[in-house]
C-alpha cells in the first residue's frame, strides 16, 4: 500500500562578599523588570522551595552539604567575633595561666582547621561530582519532558520562550537557588544573633547597624534602578553592536561584504551605536556616582569608623567599656556588615530565581495534550485504510482545515496538491498526530488514531519532509536516524537507500563515504553538501525504513528535472507495496498517482486521478496547463530539458 504526499560564595568571606556587590545590584535590577515578568512574592518563595525539593530529589547529598557548609560559615564568623576574641582578652586581663589560654587557642584552631578541611573537600571533590550528578539528573528530566510534549508547544512562541528560559543554565541556577535559600535562612539567624550580641555589650552600638541597612536597602536599590534604566536605554545600541559584530564573522554575509560597499554602511552604523552608548552612559553618570558614594559611606564608612570612634571613646575616655568588649564590638561590626550584605544578596537572589523557577515549574507541570509516551492499542502492521472524517483544525483562531473528508486505502498512491497555504502540510501533521483535529476524527483501520499507542502508531510511517534538518553525525546515522536496524545490516541498507534517492555517487566521493560526518559543527573535515544533495539524504531516510506507510513532502523541490524524474520512478517502484502519500507543487510528478486530492481553503475541492481531473477542466486542469506552458517556454529557450511540466 503506498501513500504519497508531496508539496555564591561557599562561605561568608568578606572579600567574596565585596566582590559580589555588583551582582547584588544586578539581582535587584532583574527584580525591577516589567510587571508582566514578575510574580507574587509568595509564589516566588514557594518556587524556591520547589527548587530545593527538586534538587534534593536529584542529589540529596549536595543539598545536605550545602546546608552544613552555610551553617558552619556563619558559625565561624559569629563565634570568632562574639566569643573567641572576648574570651582570650578577658583571660589575659585576668592573668590566667598562659598554658590554659594556649590550649583554648589550639582547640579553636583545630576546630577551624577541620572546618577548612571540610570546605576544601567540598570544593575539590564533593561539589564537582555532585554538580555533574545534578546536571545529568536535571537535564534528563528536562529532555524527557521536552521529548514528551506535543509539537504545538514548540510552535507556540510563548511556551517556547519559557521552555528555553527554563533550559538555559538550569543546573547552575537550580544550585544557586538552593545556595540562596540556605544563605537567606542562616543569614537571617546570624543577623539576629549579631544584633543580640552587640545589644548585650552596648545597646547604643546596635544603632550603627542602621547605616548598612540604609545603604543596602535604599541607596543600593536606587543604584539598581538607574542601572536598569541605563541598560534599557542602551539596549537598542547594544543590539545594533551585537548584530554588526555577528555579521562581520558569519560566512553567510562574506560574499556581500566583498562584492559591495555595504561595509562602509555597517561601519557607520557601528560608530553611531557606540556614540549612542556613550551618550546614555553620560546621561546617568553623575547621579550614579553620587548614589554610589552614599552607598559606600552608609554601608561601610559610617559603621566602621563611627563605631570604632564610639568604642574608643568609651574605652579610653569614659572608661565605660573594657578592652575585651571593644575588641568584640569592632569585630562584630565587620561580621555584622558582611552578614547583612550576604543576607540582602541572598534575599534578592531568591526573588530573581523565583521567576526562573516559575518558568521551570510551569514547564515541568505542563500537562501534555498529546504525550509522546501515550500508551494504547497496538496498531499492528497491516494497514487497510486511513480515513479523514469531517476533520477541522485551527492554529489558534486561524482555521486551516475545514470539514475535510478523505480516504486513503491499502495498496494505493495518493498525491496532495494545491496552492501554498491550502493545508497540505497540516494534513500530514494531523496524520502523524503532531496535532489532533479540533473537530472530526482520523481513523486507521476503522479506529480513531487517538486510541493507539502513539510511538507504535508513528512507527508505521517513514517520512521525508521538505523542511528537513541535518545532524552533525555521519551520513549513515543521518539516514538510519536511530531506527531499529541490525548493525550488521545498516551499511547495506543505507547504501541501497542512497542509490534510490540519487545521493550514492556524491556520498561515496566523500573522504569516508557513508561514515563521513556532515556539517562542520564538531568536525572541521565534515562535509557540507548542496541543498539538493541534503534533500536526497533526507529522502533516503524514508527508503531505509521498513514500514507500511511512506510519506514524502516535496521530495524533489531542490532537484533538477532529470533527478526529479529518476527519484519519482524509484519512489513509485520501491513503494508499490506501501500506502504512499506525497505532496508536490510539480503536477508532472502526480500523473501516475492512483488518486489526487486538490486542496483549497482547507478542504478537498477536487479528487480523482490525473485523467479524470483533466477531464473535469477545473482548478487542477488549470494549474497543470499553466505549469506545462511555463515549462515549454523554458525548453524553447534551452533553459531546461524534459518532457513534463516543471
Amino acid at each position: 500500500m503506498a501513500l504519497i504526499i508531496l508539496p555564591f560564595r561557599k562561605g561568608p568571606k568578606a572579600a567574596g562578599a565585596f566582590g559580589n556587590l555588583r551582582e547584588v545590584r544586578g539581582v535587584v535590577r532583574v527584580m525591577e523588570q516589567k510587571k508582566d515578568d514578575s510574580i507574587p512574592r509568595g509564589r516566588a518563595i514557594r518556587n524556591n522551595l520547589f527548587a530545593l525539593k527538586l534538587l534534593y530529589g536529584i542529589c540529596p547529598s549536595l543539598t545536605v552539604h550545602e546546608g552544613i557548609a552555610r551553617f558552619l560559615g556563619y558559625f565561624e564568623w559569629l563565634f570568632y567575633s562574639a566569643f573567641f576574641m572576648r574570651h582570650v582578652i578577658n583571660a589575659m586581663q585576668e592573668e590566667q595561666p598562659f598554658r590554659k589560654i594556649l590550649i583554648y587557642i589550639i582547640v579553636v584552631v583545630v576546630v577551624y582547621g577541620a572546618m577548612s578541611l571540610y570546605e576544601s573537600i567540598l570544593n575539590g571533590r564533593i561539589y564537582p561530582v555532585a554538580y555533574a550528578v545534578v546536571n545529568r539528573g536535571l537535564y534528563r528530566i528536562l529532555f524527557r519532558k521536552a521529548r514528551n510534549v506535543e509539537l504545538g508547544c514548540f510552535e507556540n512562541s510563548k511556551f517556547y520562550d519559557r521552555y528555553t528560559l527554563a533550559m538555559e543554565n538550569a543546573d547552575t541556577r537550580l544550585i544557586s537557588t538552593s545556595q540562596a535559600l540556605f544563605k537567606t535562612f542562616f543569614g537571617a539567624i546570624a543577623s539576629v544573633c549579631a544584633f543580640v550580641f552587640m545589644y548585650q555589650i552596648d545597646p547604643i552600638s546596635v544603632l550603627f547597624i542602621l547605616f548598612p541597612i540604609i545603604g543596602n536597602f535604599i541607596f543600593n536599590r536606587m543604584i539598581s534602578r538607574i542601572d536598569y534604566k541605563r541598560n534599557k536605554d542602551m539596549a537598542p545600541h547594544n543590539r545594533r553592536i551585537a548584530y554588526i559584530n555577528r555579521v562581520m564573522y558569519l560566512p553567510d554575509y562574506a560574499k556581500e561584504m566583498r562584492l559591495s560597499g555595504v561595509f562602509s554602511l555597517m561601519r557607520k552604523q557601528y560608530r553611531d551605536a557606540i556614540e549612542g552608548v556613550s551618550k546614555v552612559t553620560e546621561k546617568y553618570t553623575k547621579r550614579a556616582a553620587v548614589l554610589h558614594w552614599l552607598y559606600v559611606m552608609f554601608t561601610f564608612t559610617f559603621i566602621f569608623e563611627g563605631l570604632l570612634i564610639y568604642g574608643s571613646y568609651r574605652t579610653l575616655v569614659s572608661h565605660t567599656m573594657t578592652l575585651a568588649e571593644l575588641s568584640v564590638i569592632t569585630s562584630m561590626m565587620v561580621s555584622t556588615t558582611w552578614i547583612l550584605i550576604g543576607f540582602t544578596e541572598a534575599l534578592t537572589e531568591l526573588f530573581k530565581n523565583g521567576l526562573f523557577i516559575e518558568y521551570l515549574r510551569t514547564f515541568l507541570d505542563y500537562k501534555e495534550q498529546i504525550p509522546e509516551d501515550q500508551t494504547g492499542i497496538d496498531p499492528g502492521t497491516e494497514i487497510k485504510s486511513l480515513v479523514f472524517e469531517n476533520v477541522s483544525f485551527s492554529y489558534g483562531e486561524d482555521q486551516v482545515i475545514k470539514n475535510l473528508s478523505m480516504e486513503l486505502n491499502e495498496g494505493k498512491t495518493y498525491a496532495l496538491v494545491g496552492h501554498n497555504g491550502a493545508g497540505k502540510t497540516t494534513l500530514i501533521k494531523l496524520l502523524l498526530r503532531f496535532y489532533d483535529p479540533t473537530e472530526g476524527r482520523i481513523l486507521l483501520n476503522g479506529r480513531n488514531i487517538r486510541e493507539y499507542d502513539l510511538r507504535k502508531y508513528r512507527n508505521l510511517f517513514a517520512t521525508a519532509f521538505q523542511d528537513h534538518r541535518m545532524f552533525s553525525m555521519s551520513v549513515k546515522d543521518n539516514v538510519v536516524m536511530g531506527e531499529d536496524i541490525p548493525k550488521e545490516q545498516q551499511a547495506e541498507r543505507v547504501t541501497e537507500a542512497l542509490k534510490l534517492s540519487g545521493a550514492y555517487d556524491k556520498v561515496m566521493s566523500l573522504p569516508k563515504g557513508i561514515d563521513t560526518i556532515l556539517t562542520h559543527e564538531f568536525d572541521d573535515e565534515g562535509a557540507v553538501l548542496s541543498g539538493g544533495e541534503f534533500q536526497k539524504i533526507v529522502v533516503a531516510r524514508a527508503f531505509v525504513k521498513n514500514c507500511p506507510i511512506k510519506v514524502f513532502d516535496e521530495p524533489s523541490s531542490a532537484l533538477d528535472p532529470i533527478a526529479e524524474a529518476d527519484l519519482f520512478d524509484n519512489i513509485y517502484e520501491t513503494c508499490r507495496n506501501n500506502l504512499l502519500v506525497f505532496i508536490s507543487h510539480r503536477l508532472s510528478s502526480v500523473q501516475n498517482a492512483d488518486c489526487v486530492y486538490l486542496l483549497s481553503d482547507g478542504t478537498v475541492k477536487e479528487a480523482g486521478n490525473h485523467r479524470e481531473l483533466m477531464e473535469q477542466n477545473g482548478i487542477y486542469a488549470d494549474m497543470y496547463r499553466k505549469q506545462a506552458k511555463n515549462y515549454l517556454a523554458l525548453t524553447d529557450t534551452g533553459v531546461s530539458k524534459g518532457g513534463a511540466p516543471a
